[in-house]
């Protein structure tokens, strides 16, 4: 018997300064069995830096059409393209002739540093694309803040990026590649 989805809610305020963009949103989290939290919890991130009304949650791992999220317009067209984790050179380049902008928020501390010296070459051929590295630090951080359900605020202003609870917050830490 297969195993199932773990369901989350999250609900999240969105303050962000830099793009004047103030908003709350409902999230329903699937954590696929071979999902960790680390992962969903940078999903979420993922999508308060990008946050719009129309940024929508793919439908999970298993299926390798979606993006992690993406953004679409009235028409289907893809505006922004998110993966989150280590993709690989030929997911990177479907996604960025499909999409507008591809955003990708890499995480690991020994495997991300491997994957970019292996692929930077190619993926800077991409003028679309932007990488994202989140740091160890944060990812230990943010898993802190992951519970079934979460009420969690974001907020953005100069750059700078918190993500937290009524309890503790997280101060992001991104290193552009």
């Amino acid at each position: 018997m297969a195993l199932k989805a773990t369901v989350y809610k999250a609900e999240l305020q969105v303050s962000d300064m830099d793009r004047h963009y103030y908003q709350s949103h409902a999230l329903t989290l699937a954590l696929h069995p071979s999902e960790t939290e680390e992962r969903m919890m940078i999903r979420v991130l993922a999508f308060a830096l990008n946050a719009s009304e129309d940024l929508m949650f793919g439908r999970g791992l298993s299926t390798e059409e979606d993006a992690a999220l993406w953004r679409k317009d009235l028409t289907d067209h893809i505006q922004l393209w998110i993966d989150v984790g280590l993709p690989d050179e030929r997911r990177i380049k479907k996604a960025s002739h499909r999409a507008d902008r591809v955003q990708i928020y890499s995480y690991g501390e020994r495997t991300a540093p491997i994957w970019w010296e292996q692929n930077r070459k190619k993926i800077r051929t991409f003028n679309n694309v932007q990488v994202h590295y989140v740091t160890p630090t944060t990812c230990n951080e943010l898993v802190t803040l992951c519970d079934r359900t979460m009420h969690l605020h974001c907020t953005i202003q100069d750059g700078d990026i918190t993500l937290g609870n009524d309890h503790s917050s997280v101060t992001v830490q991104l290193e552009p590649w």
